[in-house]
């Protein structure tokens, strides 16, 4: 068969299929139109799922009559127009493409107007055929319809899933689009129905719509900015995941994109806090020179590709580790002082419940040295004092927080002051906000976790050799793996603050363990450590499986339930919350704590009805 060349309408409705695969990449494509245009209100009304019709409107620029044509023309746009301009793309569209392609397998009508015109334009195309531009009666900016989407492609209308089905996808890229941008204001109507309407906002509320006010609570905000990168948006606690990535929107330079590079940071940024097989949720915008990025990589343009991907990768990394590892207490203070610069931030109200604890007896004066062994730290020094009650301890300063003197305070003790241990599991503590409940295990494994990442880090994981040594039947693998380790002058277990010795072909001795974990079960905790030596070899093992056998040791170590603790032992975990990093869920991602506000505690026992 002999080369030929293809007809225009079926060279576009090949297009179509990659730009238009169903009606909410059409509407996607014409709500960017829709942005680059200058708009500030977008309405939308969709009729069966959007496939019998879409309809855009929007208060834009326009079109001039001149250009009406033109737009529904493949490879003809006011975007660019040289090498130069698509190597530094600042808009959305610039292909040229979608509005053609989108004409081709429908029936759509193009009404336009600018401010300096007399009145409006309108031209109709059915599939192929154009017809002639007529006058039409419309404010400034554009309406364009589509309808009977793939009417004239019935093997592709066949793809189509149900109106139900592919609503819900127009729905999604209406919520994306507008999520990106706060200060144009969008309306959603589907089959004469008003679903959604946002106002111009600021992006904090506008998350806070789209995606929930839980999400608004349950994430931290983020603006950083590094050699002309910027990356701001807000990311949800790990505690706050999802089965699947429906809560993941990422824009660069005010475009959707779906990029694996991004992705893979962020993944590695939440590789320590997020449990098994959850997902996070976050809204993030990456600000770049244009010219650093390449978006003409696919007709969709949600596949980019960046001049230098790994510093890319490494500031988005570094920044939202950054932000998950703010301690409880830097966060809440930070937060609280910044709160009127603070443009996610929502204008705080005065509470009137007191502040900390009233004044019962809770015997916080009872001294222990279980702290001592538990915690690292010596509560018979002045220092113990940080850790203990304020009612106990610094009682006319609890005095002035009752009396309403001073709130200056508060938010040094994000976390409270202990009041009372349940079943040996949970510490409930009372700050400012009402009742904190703690997962005491799974908060001393993270503070145990953290210390131990930062003292490895440093070479510093202290020894504390045993008055005797703690012989244990071994295995051939657990004796061979201390075999190899000590005779090929491997550091890998000093690093780590063991010292084991091999007694016999069966039998193995631990001499010393890491003083911080002095009080775990040493065979046990050995045991596990070999195991990560033996299958990962050492190297590995202090690399790249380092915090899964860090995770490990520090779970070995972690206070265990039904061991009863004493008011300055809660405070005192509270207090190494507070101050350590991620310690809002432990070391597999699961929550270490619980707010409970007055107003939950209010509405339970039905107050003010």
């Amino acid at each position: 068969m002999r080369i030929q060349r293809l007809p225009d309408q079926l060279i576009s409705q090949i297009a179509a299929g990659e730009v238009v695969e169903r009606p909410a990449s059409a509407l996607k494509e014409l709500l960017e139109n829709s942005l680059d245009a200058g708009s500030t209100d977008i309405q939308v009304s969709l009729l069966q799922g959007g496939i019998k019709q879409l309809r855009v409107v929007d208060n834009g620029v326009g079109v001039a009559k001149e250009d009406l044509e033109l737009a529904l023309t493949r490879h003809a746009t006011s975007k660019i127009a040289s090498l130069e301009d698509l190597e530094s793309v600042a808009s959305l569209g610039f292909r040229g493409e979608a509005l053609a392609s989108i004409a081709s397998i429908s029936r759509t009508q193009l009404m336009s107007r600018q401010a300096e015109s007399r009145h409006a334009w309108r031209i109709v195309s059915e599939g192929s055929e154009i017809y002639p531009i007529e006058p039409g009666a419309l404010d400034t900016g554009t309406i364009i319809e589509v309808t009977d989407l793939y009417f004239n492609t019935p093997a592709r209308r066949k793809f189509l899933k149900t109106e139900a089905t592919e609503f819900g996808h127009c729905e999604k890229a209406f919520e994306c689009v507008a999520l990106s941008r706060p200060d144009v204001a969008f309306m959603l109507q589907h089959n004469g129905k008003a679903l959604s309407r946002f106002a111009i906002s600021s992006p904090g509320k506008r998350f806070s719509e789209v995606l929930g006010a839980e999400f608004a609570a349950e994430s931290v905000e983020i603006d950083e900015s590094a050699a002309g990168l910027r990356l701001w948006g807000m990311a949800a606690k790990p505690t706050f995941n999802r089965h699947s990535r429906d809560t993941q929107y990422v824009y660069v330079n005010g475009r959707f994109v779906r990029d694996k590079l991004i992705a893979h940071a962020i993944r590695q940024a939440y590789q320590d806090v997020l449990h098994h097989d959850r997902h996070p949720a976050f809204v993030l915008f990456i600000e770049l020179d244009p010219s650093l990025v390449d978006v003409n990589v696919h007709p969709s343009k949600t596949e980019v590709r960046f001049r230098d991907g790994q510093a890319i990768h490494r500031f988005i990394f570094h920044s939202l580790h950054k932000a998950l590892a703010t301690p409880t207490g830097v966060s809440n203070a930070v937060t609280a002082s910044q709160a009127g610069h603070n443009p996610f931030a929502s204008p705080s109200a005065n509470t009137p419940y007191p502040t900390f604890q009233s004044q019962i007896n809770l015997n916080a004066n009872e001294r222990s040295s279980f702290y001592q062994t538990l915690f690292g730290k010596n509560t018979n020094t002045d220092n113990e004092r940080q850790y203990a009650s304020p009612v106990c301890y610094a009682p006319e300063f609890a005095d002035n927080q009752f009396k309403g003197e001073s709130q200056e305070h508060s938010n040094d003790f994000p976390l409270g002051f202990a009041v009372a241990q349940i079943h040996g599991i949970y510490v409930l503590a009372q700050n400012v906000q009402g009742l904190v409940v703690v997962d005491m295990h799974a908060a001393h494994e993270r503070i145990m976790y953290e210390q131990l990442k930062n003292a490895l880090d440093t070479k510093s994981v202290a020894m504390q050799p045993l008055l005797l040594p703690v012989s244990f039947n071994a295995d051939r693998l657990e004796v061979a793996t201390v075999q190899e380790v000590l005779a090929s002058n491997d550091a890998s277990l000093q690093q780590l603050g063991f010292d084991i010795a091999v007694l016999s072909p069966t039998t193995l001795a631990v001499r010393a363990v890491p003083t911080m974990l002095q009080n775990a079960d040493a065979v046990t905790l050995a045991r596990d450590v070999l195991r990560d030596l033996r299958e990962y070899g050492a190297s590995r093992a202090l690399t790249e499986r380092r915090n899964e056998l860090l995770g490990t040791m520090a779970c070995h170590a972690a206070v265990r339930a039904n061991r009863s603790l004493t008011i300055p032992e809660m405070n005192a975990l509270l207090r190494d919350m507070e101050a350590t990093e991620r310690s809002g869920q432990c070391n597999h991602g699961r929550p270490t704590w619980f707010q409970v506000s007055m107003a939950d505690l209010d509405k339970m026992f039905m107050r003010g009805k």
